[in-house]
């Protein structure tokens, strides 16, 4: 039986915090209800009275990391909006980075995750897009904004080692078989192009895009009314 003290301190804010620490210490794969009940000096069959069960832990400390997403202004200019919204979730999953997979393969119904969303669609349709348009606009945002991250945590390099690799690779990456690839790793070496990638690059090209679509949209709208 867990004590008084351990009562009093016990909270589903403090085990989720916990256990949001072990998965940015080891991946999701170093979070159990055992070790979260190591991290905050209880006993495991304590959390239960707080914690649902493991997916219950897995979904808190999936939307205490959407919490920390910038919230789109739903009467701001709508690609500033976007942009920040892209870039803060960048760069809140670089420092979660076990988080990006659960939020793609996950159904995430918590309330931050959910305000987020909210107010995403919002942005986007008080700016002029149908439902269905700021359903592509937000999927195309997303997918971008997730597979970039996902790239940037996997890639097996830094930045600071591109021109080395590019060097190491040099007798793979001949100009005979690879004129181009090779073209592009003499670029790197000699410091022309130092090879980072940056978010932003893509979020613009989609940003531009979609204003395309939005403004082409409300354009045949009133050319119809005025026939």
């Amino acid at each position: 039986m867990e004590n008084t003290q351990e009562k009093q301190k016990l909270s589903r804010e403090a085990i989720l915090e916990a256990a949001l620490e072990l998965a940015d210490e080891g991946g999701l794969q170093a979070v159990s209800m055992r070790k979260v009940a190591a991290r905050v000096g209880a006993e495991a069959m304590s959390l239960y009275n707080h914690i649902k069960n493991k997916e219950d832990l897995i979904d808190g400390i999936v939307d205490r990391v959407a919490a920390r997403f910038v919230v789109p202004d739903v009467n701001g200019d709508w690609q500033e909006e976007m942009r920040k919204r892209a870039v803060s979730m960048h760069q809140v999953m670089m420092r979660h980075r076990w988080s990006p997979i659960p939020f793609v393969s996950r159904i995430n119904t918590g309330p931050a995750q959910l305000r987020h969303v909210d107010a995403t669609i919002g942005c986007l349709v008080t700016a002029g897009f149908t439902y269905e348009m700021a359903d592509y606009a937000w999927n195309t945002l997303d997918s971008h904004i997730f597979g970039f991250t996902l790239k940037e945590i996997s890639f097996p390099f830094e930045p600071e080692e591109f021109a080395e690799v590019a060097q190491r690779y040099q007798t793979l990456i001949t100009e005979d078989k690879y004129p181009y690839l090779a073209g592009m790793s003499q670029a790197v070496m000699s410091g022309a192009h130092n090879g980072v990638q940056s978010v932003e690059f893509g979020l613009n090209i989609i940003l531009e895009g979609l204003e395309a679509k939005r403004a082409a949209h409300w354009g045949h709208r009133l050319s119809t009314l005025r026939t």
